[in-house]
């Protein structure tokens, strides 16, 4: 049952293939990541492609700007194929994506889908056919494109249409008004414009992204409302960090719980030296707490306070939660169903017993001044107390042991 105010109905939209991995229709949201090597280094981009999909990732986008890159591909491919990797790949092109396609038939061949930015393939008459001839080769090979169009290089002839179109209106619109339009119809006009050129409805994705919170789910209502092609949703340069993370989570889940977007990125700069899977891993998190998927079983714990001095609980609940991550590959092919389980790891009495006893497992820490014991609780009830030095390992195989009986 929906109510106005909890998650929404999921907005209607064609299905889209790419790959080995559906997006949009009843599929549920997908999880994407972009690679930062020099795409033209094989092995490096390789080894990053397998990272980012062992982390998570369901599809990763790779940039193809020149000759080098695009002739990389199938060897990428081959790679990938060589580790058991099958994640599709994304094309990523600006500029020259149109001569890439042409001079490198195997990269068309061998990529799932293409990424078409119509703010960059060209200005003019160029813009019309060199757009074309990259439409015209995903439909010799059969490829789904996304159109993504991105306020930092929005098709500069749109937005010049919709100013002077603005002028001539008794009350005009604001800057802001005529920009989010130009985004929308740069996106939907060269939808249409694909559709024309022989490119089927269900092989179009379509993104419109911009880097301010609220523009971004302004426009994503919108377009929402106006088309039936998935939409690929992001906050573009979200940032570095915890600005980078709090300003896409805040966009994303407004956007899913109204039921909008239908696969997602996190666009981080990553540490330096960081690694790139912490986008996808944030992707994750957005989602599972929405509930709209499970990735690893969730972890509740406590945020600490002046009963809990010691910081046992909080070294504890992150060598669980490293714990289940961790084991989660091995688990997800012997175990299935352990994603949806919950463990509690509460720091004392106050809230302790209660979350524990919400959850799959859970263990109630003693607080500061409390007797030197450890509740556990499984599926509800008390099932043991332990004590001691070693409640970290033996909490560890109680977990192991649950997820045996439970999931097998």
């Amino acid at each position: 049952m929906h109510t106005k105010y909890g998650l929404q109905p999921r907005r209607k939209s064609t299905a889209v293939q790419v790959g080995t991995i559906t997006i949009g229709g009843e599929s549920p949201v997908v999880v994407q990541s972009m690679t930062n090597t020099d795409t033209a280094d094989v092995i490096r981009t390789s080894a990053q492609i397998a990272e980012l999909a062992q982390a998570g990732s369901e599809i990763v986008r790779i940039t193809v700007n020149n000759l080098e890159a695009a002739r990389a591909v199938p060897e990428i491919k081959n790679q990938l194929a060589r580790m058991d990797i099958n994640v599709p790949l994304v094309g990523d092109f600006h500029f020259n994506g149109h001569k890439l396609l042409g001079e490198v038939p195997e990269c068309a061949q061998m990529l799932d889908k293409y990424r078409i930015n119509p703010g960059n393939v060209g200005r003019g008459k160029k813009r019309d056919s060199q757009f074309a001839s990259m439409i015209e080769t995903a439909c010799l090979y059969n490829k789904p494109v996304r159109i993504g169009v991105n306020w930092g290089s929005l098709d500069q002839q749109v937005l010049a249409e919709k100013m002077d179109q603005n002028q001539r209106q008794e009350h005009p619109a604001s800057n802001d008004e005529i920009m989010r339009e130009a985004l929308i119809a740069s996106a939907l006009d060269s939808a249409a414009y694909a559709e024309s050129l022989g490119l089927p409805a269900n092989k179009i994705i379509i993104s419109c992204k911009l880097s301010d919170v609220q523009k971004l789910i302004e426009v994503y209502g919108e377009l929402a409302e106006r088309c039936t092609y998935p939409l690929h949703v992001g906050l573009t340069e979200a940032g570095m960090g915890t600005k980078g993370i709090v300003a896409s989570a805040t966009a994303l889940g407004i956007l899913l719980q109204q039921g909008i977007g239908d696969t997602i990125r996190v666009s981080l700069t990553p540490e330096p030296g960081g690694s790139r899977t912490e986008e996808v891993r944030v992707c994750q998190e957005i989602l599972q707490s929405l509930q709209l998927r499970a990735f690893v079983p969730a972890v509740t714990s406590c945020p600490g306070c002046g009963r809990t001095t010691s910081d046992y609980f909080q070294t504890l609940a992150s060598e669980i939660q490293a714990y289940l991550r961790d084991s989660m590959p091995a688990w997800k092919q012997t175990y299935p169903g352990v994603e949806d389980m919950s463990v509690a790891v509460m720091g004392c009495v106050v809230n302790g017993p209660g979350e524990s006893k919400f959850a799959n497992i859970g263990i109630s820490l003693p607080g500061t001044g409390e007797a030197p014991v450890a509740p556990v609780y499984i599926d509800g009830e008390r099932s043991c107390t332990l004590r001691g030095s070693n409640i970290a390992d033996e909490f560890k195989s109680i977990v192991q042991s649950y997820v045996k009986q439970r999931y097998s």
